[in-house]
């Protein structure tokens, strides 16, 4: 059994763990897991750069970021234990779906709305004791709450706007907004230069027309 862990080394007992630097050129058909350590815009970025392999192994995540709604999702154990489950051949999969916009992938969150906003201020505020954690965040909503009580009714209103977050399945679409990606979402920006969040990232979309949809989907060990 083989594990490569991406960016960061890590050892364990009885398991042969390689600490891949360059994720772009790695033959991930040598790996049994692969480990990415980080939070979920960490996730994002070494998915899109493997969605190209057709054959991927189990992901093992390790949630060392400020927010980690991936490992929240679907309720991840810390590392420590699930490399423990893997030395006693003692393994379960879940599946993530893992969306296309464009040329960029993201696994549960994408928008133009209030949250690019959020991420903007929660990372320009990024530094001390503000760096770990989730204050941040909370911070900057407070900061944003009254701009977000103005406008989003607007943007919920708006065919220029969008905001899909996938861990609420429940809400199919309301308005603007998207609870789930069943069939391709297609949005014209009316701007060739646009601002886009996903994941937590902020990317910078050079299309006037968006195309979202289900990619495929990957194995994370639970």
């Amino acid at each position: 059994m083989k594990i490569a862990s991406l960016f960061k080394d890590i050892n364990y007992q009885g398991l042969d763990i390689e600490c891949i630097k360059d994720v772009d050129s790695m033959d991930v058909t040598q790996y049994d897991y692969i480990i990415i350590s980080g939070g979920d815009g960490a996730i994002r970025r070494a998915i899109k750069s493997l969605c190209k392999h057709p054959n991927l192994p189990p992901f093992i995540i390790n949630p060392v970021g400020s927010f980690n709604v991936i490992a929240k999702k679907h309720k991840i154990p810390p590392l420590e234990q699930i490399l423990h489950n893997i030395s006693q051949n003692k393994t379960t999969l879940k599946t993530q779906e893992i969306y296309k916009l464009n040329d960029e992938v993201f696994l549960f969150s994408a928008g133009n709305m209030g949250d690019v906003q959020h991420i903007f201020i929660s990372e320009s505020i990024r530094v001390g004791w503000l760096k770990q954690g989730a204050m941040k965040y909370a911070i900057s909503l407070v900061l944003l709450l009254p701009m977000h009580i103005v406008m989003t009714p607007f943007m919920l209103l708006s065919k220029e706007r969008f905001f899909v977050f996938t861990p609420l399945p429940f809400i199919k679409k309301f308005g603007s907004f998207y609870g789930r990606v069943d069939e391709s979402i297609k949005i014209d920006l009316n701007n060739d230069y646009n601002i886009i969040e996903l994941d937590g990232d902020i990317v910078t979309i050079y299309d006037r027309y968006l195309s979202i949809e289900k990619l495929r989907d990957i194995d994370i060990v639970g």
